[in-house]
């Protein structure tokens, strides 16, 4: 297994200094949040790729997180659909090679049937998907709790879909699953997992504790990946203090 390691942006991170700390502590990448002070009409591509260049620091970006590629009502999820497009052109332009978007939606549970809010997530994935390719970006779609999509939903996916995943371990926890039950979907679809978001967890929580502060087995989940895996690994953890970064890189060396 060779794969590389990032860290995701969290509300209220700069992504310069995100890049000189990648840079300092032997990041490959930077998952850069593209919400709030990161949406693609609020930042310049050529100066988040000539800051990346500087600090010799690959790019992959999180997609807005609130845009409803499932909604039952066509506008709006034609709307999600074009405004995740150009997201991802923006991406391309400041060179990144991977998108991270949720499949999931907002629609009303009592008046929707889950069939018909799975096909469209399913539609507007293919499409996405297809779009991303052609600007040489690979688009991850991340399992989302407790929604219309989960984990469990996957195979589902990606019968359907070309489109690669990304594995949230701590929404797979709240899903029900617990190491062993991840290591085990990773060992049926490592194919598939492309990249990861390494969210501690010590119990069926969205906590998204320092890497090695919870109570995942992630030397299991590791090893039930393909032997020439190479996909990427982010540490998402909710934390402004890059002290915790840094300690969650340290532990997930050690684990490599």
């Amino acid at each position: 297994m060779n794969p590389e390691t990032g860290f995701v942006t969290q509300v209220g991170m700069e992504y310069e200094e995100a890049f000189e700390v990648a840079d300092d502590l032997g990041f490959d990448y930077v998952e850069v949040m593209m919400d709030g002070a990161n949406e693609r009409t609020r930042i310049d591509p050529e100066s988040v790729r000539s800051r990346a260049d500087d600090c010799d620091v690959g790019l992959a970006v999180h997609l807005p997180f609130s845009l409803d590629i499932g909604s039952p009502f066509e506008h709006v999820r034609e709307g999600a659909v074009r405004e995740l497009q150009a997201a991802i052109e923006t991406a391309r332009e400041f060179g990144a090679t991977k998108g991270v978007v949720h499949a999931s939606s907002s629609a009303w549970k009592p008046a929707w049937d889950a069939e018909e809010i799975g096909s469209n997530v399913v539609e507007s994935v293919n499409a996405l998907d297809e779009f991303a390719r052609e600007r040489d970006v690979e688009l991850c779609v991340e399992n989302i709790p407790d929604g219309w999509f989960s984990v469990h939903d996957f195979d589902g996916l990606f019968a359907e879909t070309d489109a690669s995943m990304t594995l949230d371990t701590g929404h797979a926890r709240m899903d029900g699953l617990d190491s062993g039950d991840i290591a085990a979907f990773v060992e049926r679809h490592g194919d598939r997992i492309s990249h990861f978001h390494l969210n501690d967890t010590r119990r069926a929580k969205d906590e998204h504790l320092p890497f090695g502060a919870g109570t995942l087995d992630f030397r299991a989940i590791f090893d039930a990946l393909p032997d020439d895996w190479e996909g990427t690994l982010s540490l998402e953890v909710f934390t402004l203090d890059y002290a915790y970064i840094e300690t969650s890189k340290a532990y997930l060396d050690e684990l490599l």
